[in-house]
């Protein structure tokens, strides 16, 4: 990929052109807070400028959002009652209650519990939402990689392993050496038509291990409106990363 500048106002927007065989120009943010343009091999340098421009201001408020997204994850995330995480599309309220009995995370009603013997224990409350996202988030991804790989079967791909990690900047990866798919953790914030899509997007890389119109063609084919959810991914469920 390409980076690219254009002046909106005083400010200057750094961007990054990719090449590949798309029937619109996007635009995306990615988590990193990169700005990232998609566009076919036919459309004109100044075209894509002019396209930056015109969302400019967009551009600059969820830059901003993002900004204090990080801010708050990294410096005022305290797990007290009434902060709020995304959990598979939804909003839940956080509520933290002191137990003698075992230390768990649940959910029911809309509210993620904390059950933790020392409600002020920062440490232990971080490392307990932390397991309870991870193990979520594995059999989450792992009932969504049991539904798409008949479809990739006939193709003759194999049925890969699946992995978890934080990642910064992509939503999953498909590691062929090693037949696995790497799926970011953050993803278990978005809803499950949008986790079907980034697992069905690396399975097809075991095909494809490109973005060549083979690739799109197969997506287009297996997941017809697989646009649509990778737009609900990076115009809705990044603002809360």
């Amino acid at each position: 990929m390409e980076k690219h500048q254009v002046q909106y106002g005083n400010r200057t927007i750094e961007f990054y052109i990719e090449r590949k065989n798309v029937k619109n120009v996007n635009l995306n943010i990615k988590p990193d807070m990169t700005i990232q343009v998609s566009a076919n091999e036919k459309v004109p340098l100044s075209f894509i400028y002019d396209f930056v421009k015109g969302k400019g201001a967009w551009i600059l408020k969820h830059v901003k959002g993002f900004e204090k997204v990080q801010s708050y994850k990294q410096s005022e995330r305290e797990y007290v009652s009434g902060e709020s995480f995304k959990y598979l599309g939804k909003q839940y309220r956080l509520r933290v209650q002191k137990t003698e009995g075992d230390e768990a995370v649940k959910y029911f009603r809309g509210f993620i519990y904390i059950f933790v013997k020392n409600t002020h224990d920062f440490n232990r409350k971080e490392k307990l939402m932390d397991e309870w996202f991870r193990e979520k988030a594995r059999k989450a991804f792992e009932r969504s990689l049991d539904k798409l790989c008949p479809l990739i079967q006939k193709y003759g791909i194999e049925k890969p392993s699946i992995d978890v990690r934080v990642m910064k900047a992509r939503w999953g990866s498909a590691l062929l050496d090693s037949n696995t798919v790497l799926l970011n953790l953050e993803l278990i914030k978005a809803p499950k038509h949008c986790i079907d899509y980034v697992v069905l997007h690396e399975l097809v890389h075991f095909k494809y291990n490109d973005h060549s119109d083979r690739f799109y063609n197969m997506m287009y084919s297996l997941m017809p409106d697989w646009e649509k959810r990778k737009a609900i991914l990076d115009e809705e469920i990044v603002r809360d990363l």
